[in-house]
């Protein structure tokens, strides 16, 4: 009788648990996103993340398209930053064949890292501020967006799928236009950051709904793997631009912004000090631009000719046809390779195996949003359903960096 009375109860219990599916079409996923949530009452008891909603095959398709042409689907990846996703794929390629970049090529790539890198955190803030009635804040931060938008434009024609990085280089030099509208912008967004901090670092709501929200700890964000801003306001302090620099990161003066609470706020509160941190890092560059081309030349045989040496040039031009028609020119070894570099959200890396073709035998990526979408069931346990869309606007999840 006392076996069956338990089973009764246990019964009973199960009874109250609702589920509820918070996605794919719910505004504060932002995207594609789809959270299956075991709910007693208004409070969360369990959480299982459903990806594969856009199932794109991105890195299949790394084994299908040469070097230079996969930098397009990279751009659909983190599509926040893609001129990140730009840098992290040809910086992998380029280890793989051992290109030592020209040192203007290498500042340029920390300009359009650092300026993504202040786009993607404006996303992420704002979504945030959105998410927990903070609409004004909201303004204040996709209108910066619009300007790097310009700036991106302006330097490659394209505002969103930018696909500016090549091998051994980028598509098209700075122009002073280019460096005009940086300079302006660096002058300017510091006041907007004053301005945004103003209205919700001590916003009564927001501070609310995120402090001892999400609290992730710093021994689980590196159990978990957790990296980028998610470790940092966790208290782990790694940041591969100070730990393993890349390009010219070693040349310039600038802090790794860290917390300790790991909570939602942190999280905000990390990427917002970051912001400044990337515009120090841009006006560094921006200033001490070093002259010279943008890529190794033609006489690598391992980058595109410029349009102009193409059109203007024979050299040019059988460079581009063997490179473009033939699939020859770039000699890639039998060998593999992993690099990683600080996205906005945390490591993003390749890992590519070369056959000695154009095209990578393997390609695969591990995208920092794959990772800390694993953690929102730990997360969120225990708070109520209200917290979801604090806790999941903390982690800044892309969909399309959930694509296996």
């Amino acid at each position: 009788m006392a076996a069956t009375a338990i089973d009764n109860n246990e019964a009973s219990e199960k009874d109250y648990l609702w589920t509820l599916n918070f996605g794919p079409q719910h505004p504060a996923t932002h995207t594609t996103l789809r959270l299956v949530l075991k709910l007693e009452g208004e409070r969360v008891v369990d959480a299982v993340p459903d990806i594969g909603y856009l199932h794109s095959g991105f890195e299949k398709i790394g084994e299908h398209l040469d070097y230079n042409q996969y930098v397009t689907v990279t751009d659909r990846m983190n599509y926040i930053s893609p001129m990140a996703n730009n840098v992290a794929w040809h910086g992998a390629v380029e280890a793989l064949l051992g290109i030592e970049l020209t040192p203007r090529c290498q500042y340029i790539r920390v300009i359009i890292s650092e300026l993504a890198r202040i786009s993607d955190h404006l996303l992420s803030v704002g979504a945030m501020g959105l998410d927990t009635g903070a609409f004004t804040f909201f303004l204040y931060a996709f209108y910066q967006r619009e300007r790097i938008y310009d700036i991106f434009e302006t330097l490659c024609g394209a505002r969103f799928t930018n696909s500016y990085t090549r091998v051994g280089g980028v598509s098209q030099d700075m122009t002073p236009l280019v460096i005009e509208k940086i300079r302006r912008f660096l002058r300017e967004f510091p006041r907007t950051i004053d301005d945004m901090e103003r209205l919700l670092n001590r916003n009564r709501i927001f501070v609310d709904r995120t402090k001892d929200v999400g609290i992730l700890t710093r021994e689980e964000a590196i159990s978990r793997s957790c990296s980028g801003p998610i470790a940092r306001a966790s208290g782990v302090t790694r940041d591969l631009r100070k730990d393993e620099p890349y390009l010219s990161y070693a040349d310039f003066d600038f802090q790794v912004c860290c917390a300790k609470a790991g909570d939602c706020f942190a999280r905000y509160y990390v990427r917002m000090a970051e912001l400044r941190e990337s515009l120090k890092i841009v006006t560094q560059a921006i200033e001490n631009l070093p002259a010279g081309p943008v890529d190794v030349g033609i006489d690598e045989r391992a980058t595109l000719p410029t349009k102009q040496q193409v059109y203007q040039t024979i050299e040019g031009t059988i460079t581009h046809f063997e490179i473009v028609m033939q699939n020859r020119g770039i000699e890639v070894p039998h060998e593999e390779c992993y690099a990683a570099t600080e996205a906005p959200n945390g490591e993003l890396g390749f890992y590519i195996v070369g056959d000695g073709s154009d095209v990578a035998y393997r390609a695969r990526c591990r995208p920092p949003s794959f990772i800390h979408f694993a953690t929102f069931p730990h997360l969120i346990h225990g708070h109520t359903l209200s917290d979801v869309v604090a806790v999941l606007g903390s982690l800044n999840i892309i969909a399309a960096e959930l694509d296996r």
